[in-house]
């Protein structure tokens, strides 16, 4: 059985949008059981009829991104094929489904207060971090800018590596906090290493961008990837994992 989450924001009763969690597919152990990627190393025929279950839930059609940790992102339409190499996408068209896979890394799902647009953004700590301080939420928020004003934005964010669990060196600190001193206060000592806030260094980037409506993932434990064995895939903890598909998309 499926066991999605669904957004709990003010989005207008047109969008829909969920997540999904390693429940309700049919994938074998270690991807068991609703696994959702291609290149993970699973069973092509299972993952192909996971992807058949999900797009039976939507009743819409899911397109899948060739991810790169990169900050690329792509405008669908009915006839846009997967495998596009982009971490989002947005769309105006109902029916077609924004999505992005994730085993760790964090989904950020946009829409506006007047329901005309969503996209759907995949952010690791590269994607925050992007070039010059502009990442994959920065351009997802510019690609949507000629269809909504930044005012009427609202973001919700999934699931993803926990604070207590996301361990990062210098690089990866240095790198994220180049551009914004104040993501500092999102790195905690541990070790002669960091501890990560990846949703709070989220939050910070689209309030800075001018995004007053956030919703989602706090950084609680229940919202960690890795604390979580039993409902979301972890390629941190795991190595070998699935990966589970944020989804957002047009009635």
């Amino acid at each position: 059985m499926s066991d999605y989450l669904i957004p709990q924001w003010p989005a207008p009763a047109r969008v829909r949008a969920l997540c999904t969690t390693r429940s309700g597919g049919v994938s074998q152990a270690p991807y068991d059981s609703l696994n959702l990627g291609e290149h993970v190393g699973d069973d092509a025929l299972a993952v192909a009829a996971n992807r058949l279950t999900l797009a039976n839930s939507l009743t819409a059609r899911p397109v899948y991104l060739s991810q790169v940790h990169g900050s690329n992102v792509v405008t669908l339409s009915d006839d846009s094929a997967h495998g596009m190499r982009a971490d989002a996408s947005l769309s105006t068209q109902p029916g077609v489904a924004c999505t992005v896979m994730v085993a760790d890394c964090l989904p950020v799902l946009f829409t506006n207060l007047q329901g005309s647009v969503v996209a759907a953004a995949h952010a690791g700590w590269r994607g925050l971090a992007g070039q010059g301080g502009r990442g994959v939420l920065e351009q997802a928020l510019s690609a949507m800018d000629s269809f909504a004003p930044i005012a009427d934005v609202m973001a919700w964010l999934g699931p993803c590596i926990g604070p207590q669990a996301f361990e990062v060196g210098d690089d990866v600190r240095d790198a994220v906090t180049a551009q914004e001193p104040a993501a500092r206060a999102l790195f905690r000592p541990h070790g002669g290493k960091w501890l990560a806030d990846l949703p709070g260094l989220a939050r910070l980037r689209l309030a800075q961008a001018g995004v007053t409506q956030i919703y989602g993932n706090d950084g609680g434990l229940s919202w960690c990837t890795v604390s979580n064995p039993a409902r979301y895939f972890s390629h941190r903890r795991d190595r070998v994992s699935g990966r589970m598909a944020a989804c957002i998309w047009l009635a």
